[in-house]
């Protein structure tokens, strides 16, 4: 397995060059898309020549960051530079399928990242499965290059943090987290604006699809194990967006007594995305390994194909053995 790059051997091999694309995983969360944005404006800031992609655009509740606006698309770009940053994608895969071929001729990969599934794929590699989100990394990688924190950075990176520490409630909050958090609020971050857009700007299709999984909700016989399922033709129906679903797990984890909460969406007909959290004692990140998943040990999710029915069962079953194993129940 390949170790970890010291950092000032980033900061070399990304002053030796003038243009990178910055590239983040798809159905882009708020980690991926301020820490895509942080970085392409701090390198901006020095003069670098960034172009920042995703395989989709910026999720609607993330646009009101400065800098969004400079995300683009595969099919927008004409040449592509051989420099490129893979941010928050545990995998050379995980950019998502459209962007994959765009970046095959890249000379010079940097991969920085905080999943502990992360496979080092980089020429230059920074994974700190300790930390908490990418979005500290990337402050840090441009603190370490001396980069001026403007308030627009700090907003982005402090995003970031946000999304993927459940507010700061997360056990993977760490003391510097919260360390970091303090020194982004003295750099300009505007704590009403994050908190409108992102906690309290909901649309009707979100309410609806909240609805919708609160419905479906089922339990194991022991309670140990909640999990939800929205379709592909409630998708539909009610208009819901991949970035909608950002959060709704956590409903199912939340009840008293359930150690894994589940979400199983229907992405297209026969394929299903599985989410999959827990509170304290399961490692979610080696059951998503078994099903050709992976994330965090709290926090990791798979993709499957399959009828949605029969996906559900076999997965509940393989999760309740695991919790029952962990648990002594």
């Amino acid at each position: 397995m390949k170790a970890n790059n010291r950092w000032e051997e980033i900061v070399a091999a990304i002053l030796r060059h003038r243009d990178f694309v910055i590239v983040g995983h798809s159905i882009a969360d708020g980690d991926c898309v301020g820490s895509v944005i942080g970085l392409t404006l701090g390198l901006g800031s020095m003069g670098k020549h960034v172009t920042a992609v995703l395989d989709e655009e910026v999720p609607r509740m993330y646009r009101f960051l400065e800098g969004a606006n400079l995300v683009r698309k595969p099919a927008e770009l004409e040449a592509w530079p051989a420099q490129a940053i893979y941010l928050d994608c545990s995998d050379i895969e995980r950019v998502g399928e459209k962007l994959v071929p765009y970046l095959s001729g890249c000379t010079t990969v940097i991969n920085i990242d905080h999943h502990i599934s992360n496979s080092f794929f980089g020429h230059y590699n920074r994974v700190e499965p300790e930390t908490a989100s990418t979005a500290e990394l990337v402050l840090k990688l441009l603190e370490k290059m001396g980069v001026e924190i403007s308030p627009a950075i700090a907003n982005a990176v402090y995003t970031g943090i946000l999304m993927d520490t459940g507010s700061f409630q997360y056990s993977n909050t760490r003391t510097r987290t919260l360390r970091t958090a303090a020194r982004l609020l003295e750099q300009g971050v505007d704590i009403d604006m994050l908190r409108v857009n992102l906690f309290e700007s909901r649309s009707r299709a979100e309410g609806r699809l909240l609805q919708t999984a609160l419905a479906s909700l089922q339990f194991s016989p022991d309670g140990r194990v909640a999990w939800m399922s929205v379709t592909y033709r409630e998708l539909v129906e009610m208009g819901a967006l991949q970035e909608h679903f950002e959060g709704l797990i956590n409903y199912a984890r939340s009840i008293e007594g359930v150690e894994v909460g589940l979400l199983f969406r229907e992405i297209e007909p026969g394929i299903v995305k599985i989410g999959l959290r827990s509170k304290t004692q399961v490692d979610v990140n080696k059951i998503a390994a078994r099903l050709g998943g992976g994330g965090h040990p709290r926090a990791a999710g798979a993709q499957m194909e399959g009828d949605m029915d029969q996906v559900q069962e076999e997965v509940v079953r393989l999760v309740g053995e695991v919790v029952a194993a962990c648990t002594g129940s």
